[in-house]
């Protein structure tokens, strides 16, 4: 089988796949948007509060060496 048809019969399946997605509403998207937002949020927040305090452990063992 040549790549040629190897290529056609693979994008066949992928179009009959996305025909059959069931792709979410706009109010499904808008909340599922405002949740992957406030994760980030969260979750830069614990990065810097951590950074914070791995910093100040640094400072501390460093000033008394």
């Amino acid at each position: 089988m040549d790549i040629a048809k190897k290529t056609k019969e693979y994008l066949g399946g992928v179009s009959a796949e996305a025909k059959r997605v069931s792709w979410p509403g706009k109010h499904e998207l808008w909340e599922s948007t405002l949740v992957v937002i406030s994760f980030i949020f969260i979750l830069a927040a614990t990065t810097l509060v951590c950074d914070k305090v791995i910093e100040g452990f640094i400072r501390v063992v460093h000033a008394g060496a």
